[in-house]
């Protein structure tokens, strides 16, 4: 690329970081915004200054944190309402890990039971609260707010995103409003069934009363298990559904952050691009051929399942990451033998330190702090350089044989193909692999040209060095902790 060409690169990505970052900000604008322990639990407070508004307490799902949360916490804080979100045991910047049989309702889901109960009681005597309660929970949490609003019975309304609870009775939770995504099938049949427990002719989008029992199915549209979450209709629902609840009339903005959350990231990644033309230069490899391309592809992604699914054993105090590290470093292993890639690629160290820290810290800060938690616990740094022992290998694979368009679109589809198999294969052990495929293909789809960049520049060996660091690190602060017992 020329210097004028990589100049007007750089120019608009700085543009499109400062308008995405405006936007951002301006959702958060006008409140006060405070990170705080409720009880011993990671908490932040969202509220108006000198305004005290009903207690709205917001849990998130699996493997998430409070910050995926925000759009639901900024709008509801924008109304008026004392919004508390905080982080699950195992999650987040919470140190405690999750404990307890995650298949017996009084184990796992008891403690998180008992750890909501906790931040609700330490919430209601926090300044800028006023009178009512509301929980409001995404997957995973949705059955945790429903068990915590019934063992409360002070609670006034719970709302459920992605909701489904096997607590919920034809007359318990007594208000509560389910939000599903359109392309939640299994989930919006869930949600209607609890609504027709109430009344047996139940439909989407309307609001059913019976004695003192009122329920409400609505359905976002266009969005998933995730996008529900920044869907406008969904949190418009949200927060007319407490409104009536506490006989409000809120008038403050809808917070939408998805699409700017998206441009901001695009933006710091597509800055880097001209940055890497100032990298050392390193000569290039050979391309693979075909025939060695394919078969490093195709082989690995057949074999590795099998082979890594039978010798498998947990051995980290996190949920599934120890199965990944095997995967990946087996995956790794498997492309560099059929690459022939020996001796290694030399590693261009200022290179490859250049494109971690552009992915940890600065591409990291803007994740942390609109998206979801980056900033690893001391717990999580151990785990990070275990994840390492695989994804080094496997990044470094991958930057040899990812060279060329289609070849990283196939080599990619065909790793992500890889890991579904081994979570069919043994779906008992591994589902929560599924739940963790989004952020791998999230890494690939924003940091992957990232890697590319670096190795036309500066080889395959800074770029494999520095990717498999981020992709360790991404996966190291999103897996859950968990102990058993």
């Amino acid at each position: 690329m020329t210097r004028w060409s990589n100049l007007v690169i750089g120019v608009l990505a700085l543009g499109i970081i400062a308008l995405s970052a405006f936007m951002l900000e301006r959702g958060r604008a006008g409140l006060v915004i405070t990170d705080l322990a409720a009880g011993t639990t990671p908490a932040t407070l969202y509220h108006q200054p000198e305004s005290a508004g009903p207690l709205v307490v917001v849990a998130h799902g699996f493997a998430g944190s409070r910050q995926l949360m925000q759009a639901y916490s900024l709008t509801l804080a924008q109304s008026g309402y004392a919004v508390l979100a905080f982080d699950f045991e195992g999650h987040g910047r919470n140190p405690v890990p999750m404990s307890g049989d995650v298949n017996a309702i009084e184990g796992t889901t008891q403690r998180l039971v008992d750890q909501t109960l906790n931040v609700l009681a330490a919430g209601r005597d926090l300044p800028g609260v006023g009178p009512g309660v509301a929980l409001l929970g995404h997957s995973m949490a949705t059955d945790i707010v429903a068990r915590a609003a019934i063992a409360d019975g002070a609670v006034n309304a719970v709302v459920g995103i992605s909701m489904f609870s096997q607590a919920v009775t034809a007359d318990q939770p007594a208000r509560l409003l389910v939000i599903s995504g359109q392309w939640e099938a299994m989930l919006r049949a869930a949600a209607l069934q609890m609504a027709r427990m109430v009344d047996p002719a139940a439909v989407e989008g309307a609001t059913i009363t019976a004695g003192d029992v009122t329920r409400r199915v609505v359905v976002a549209p266009g969005v998933e298990h995730v996008g529900v979450l920044y869907s406008g209709s969904g949190l418009r629902e949200a927060r007319d559904w407490l409104d009536a609840t506490f006989e409000r009339e809120s008038a403050g903005p809808v917070v939408k952050p998805g699409l700017w959350i998206l441009l901001l990231l695009a933006g710091v990644a597509v800055l880097f691009r001209p940055l890497a033309g100032l990298l050392p230069v390193a000569p290039a490899r050979p391309v693979v051929p075909v025939r060695r391309f394919w078969a490093a592809v195709l082989l690995p992604a057949a074999v590795v399942p099998l082979v890594a699914v039978l010798i498998y054993r947990p051995f980290l105090p996190v949920l599934v990451a120890d199965y990944l590290i095997l995967h990946l470093a087996l995956y790794g292993a498997a492309q560099l033998a059929i690459l022939r890639v020996w001796p290694l690629p030399r590693v261009v160290w200022a290179a490859a330190l250049a494109l971690m820290l552009w992915g940890v810290a600065v591409f990291g800060f803007a994740i942390d702090r609109y998206a979801a938690s980056f900033v690893p616990t001391a717990q999580r740094m151990g785990i990070i350089a275990a994840l390492g022992v695989g994804t080094v290998p496997f990044m470094l694979a991958d930057s040899v044989v990812a060279v060329g368009g289609w070849r990283r679109l196939v080599a990619r589809l065909a790793f992500v193909s890889s890991l579904t198999a081994a979570t069919f294969i043994d779906l008992e052990r591994l589902l929560f692999v599924l739940i963790i495929l989004p952020v791998i293909v999230l890494f690939f789809l924003v940091l992957g040209p990232m890697g590319h960049w670096v190795t036309r520049q500066s080889g395959a060996g800074a770029a494999g060095l520095g990717l498999g660091i981020i992709l360790a690190w991404a996966l190291g602060v999103s897996f859950p902790l968990f102990v058993a017992g």
